[in-house]
């Protein structure tokens, strides 16, 4: 009897191929060894492993794929123990995410479960209220369910402190993306002592990770941790898709199935081992997690993509710049005519030529300090003075201009040097990317995308670009490989984006004109029996 691959039992589950996995299924399907087969059960039987060995053990660590429910799952959990009673087990329980968007899904799918059980709840259910971050004093927000047990869920901030003067069973998701993992799980073992219970719950995020380091003391059986892993593959034969077809009223088939599993896959690239099949990349991990890049991306948000053919470097000059005159008229120019007069605006440039994109990054700040990115401009293959042509008429256009940043590393030295001779040194900032640049304005960006702060286009490209990037020694860097269908792209875009975001934190200069007729005016105003003497402007 043949069973399905795993990602212990292939270098790389991912390259089992469509038709490879409807074989696969097909003999598994025959032997009467299919998982999922049922969907009488509420949760689904890796779903059932989870919460079994949660039960059973003081810390459970838990290996998954993405997309799989596992927190919905944990939700339930956390819905039964803090519904019972002290004598029946009953505690709070105490979820930790690494952003906002994570607690409220948490607490809304906890309050779900809660009502589908019959719970008794105090007041509305979900509650959204202060919670005073420790010795900060710094009030932030934070959500919480209460039952008539006495005992609640609540969600904190994902910091150690949170958990000072606490008690009950800890859930840490998304375990490998929390910003000091160590510190915490030093904090949360301490609540065993008086009868708590620790769930640590994540994909990969790097070998280099704490998180990982976890992984294999559970996997050893070291310390007593109790150890669950089921990668993607796993969830399908357990019948996750069968699942989603029970939601979406579709009918399941096995063809329907391979297609499914392809097109994740597909939609993952070369991120789909890490995401989908429990194995960690090189280095400490991902940067951005694919989930909260998502979250921030918009649809309405344009990425105007400029590519000339080979021989349009040797066209004639005039030709050449009245063709890419005629492309910023038609596609830039109404995108710049629409932006709003009121808001400052900067712009990121990251320069290529041949193997890379050039990519120029506008980013406007809102009235509630929101960075909006208005569109984006990738060329391919487009020759450096068109490049600048572009660059300028961009730049000339944007209102409120306020300052923009250019890669001068390699060969975009000359285009950022050609914008600072356009626009002025202070505000067009040549910049000498390297580590001690990534360590003072990576985490600003990063933050953005946690607090819900920057959007971006909901570009398929865009997205693989950011999650390309990693962290090596608390540094963020993108990884020498390429992604995207042909293997055409380096994180070009995410490069942007940095220069662009770190160019408005920047104060911003602003110039001003007055005449001195204007001058004469306004002064005579303050004192119209005092005669006008230009020369007391100086």
């Amino acid at each position: 009897m043949s069973a399905l691959p795993s990602a212990r039992d292939v270098a790389s589950a991912r390259a089992v191929t469509e038709a490879e996995w409807r074989a696969l299924r097909a003999e598994s399907l025959a032997a009467g060894v299919d998982a999922g087969d049922s969907l009488d059960a509420i949760l689904l039987p890796y779903q059932q492993r989870l919460l079994d060995t949660v039960s059973s053990h003081s810390v459970t660590v838990v290996e998954k794929s993405r997309r799989t429910g596992a927190t919905w799952g944990v939700a339930a959990q956390a819905a039964l123990v803090s519904a019972s009673a002290r004598d029946a087990g009953g505690m709070d329980s105490l979820y930790i995410g690494y952003n906002l968007d994570m607690a409220r899904e948490f607490i809304d799918c906890a309050a779900m479960w809660a009502r589908a059980f019959g719970e008794a709840l105090v007041g509305e259910g979900v509650d959204e209220f202060l919670f005073e971050d420790g010795d900060d004093k710094k009030a932030i927000s934070a959500f919480r369910i209460r039952f008539a047990s006495g005992f609640e869920i609540v969600a904190l901030a994902s910091r150690p402190r949170s958990l000072r003067g606490r008690q009950g069973f800890v859930i840490i998701d998304e375990a490998a993306f929390h910003d000091d993992l160590k510190a915490l799980m030093k904090a949360a073992l301490a609540l065993l002592i008086w009868g708590g219970r620790v769930l640590v719950i994540s994909t990969h995020n790097g070998e280099g990770n704490y998180y990982n380091t976890l992984v294999k003391e559970a996997r050893a059986g070291a310390r007593g941790f109790g150890y669950v892993r089921f990668d993607f593959d796993d969830a399908l034969r357990d019948g996750l898709y069968r699942r989603v077809c029970l939601r979406t009223g579709e009918e399941w088939s096995l063809e329907k199935e391979a297609a499914w599993r392809s097109k994740i896959i597909l939609e993952y690239g070369d991120a789909a081992d890490e995401e989908l099949f429990c194995i960690p990349s090189e280095g400490d991990g991902a940067w951005l997690t694919a989930p909260l890049i998502e979250a921030r991306a918009r649809s309405h948000i344009p990425v105007l993509r400029l590519t000339r053919p080979k021989d349009f470097t040797f066209w004639p000059e005039h030709l050449r710049a009245a063709d890419i005159a005629d492309w910023c008229e038609r596609e830039l120019l109404p995108r710049l005519q629409a932006l709003d007069p009121a808001l400052w605006h900067f712009l990121g440039a990251d320069y290529g030529r041949v193997s890379d994109l050039t990519v120029l990054w506008p980013l406007a700040i809102g009235r509630t300090l929101k960075r909006v990115t208005p569109f984006v401009v990738e060329m391919r293959a487009v020759p450096f003075d068109a490049q600048r042509q572009v660059q300028s008429y961009v730049l000339k256009r944007l209102p409120r201009y306020g300052a923009s940043k250019h890669d001068a590393t390699g060969l975009g030295f000359a285009l950022a040097e050609a914008a600072a001779q356009d626009f002025g040194a202070l505000r067009a900032e040549a910049t000498m990317l390297n580590v001690p640049w990534y360590r003072e304005n990576a985490q600003a960006l990063k933050s953005a995308f946690e607090d819900d702060m920057i959007e971006i286009p909901a570009d398929a490209e865009i997205v693989a670009d950011l999650r390309m990037i990693q962290v090596r020694a608390g540094v963020p860097f993108v990884p020498n490989l390429r992604v995207g269908e042909h293997k055409d792209r380096h994180g070009d875009s995410a490069v942007a984006l940095l220069l662009a975001y770190a160019a408005s934190r920047a104060t911003p200069l602003a110039y001003d004109y007055e005449s001195l007729r204007t001058a004469a005016e306004s002064r005579r105003d303050e004192d119209d029996d005092e005669r006008f003497d230009p020369r007391r402007l100086w």
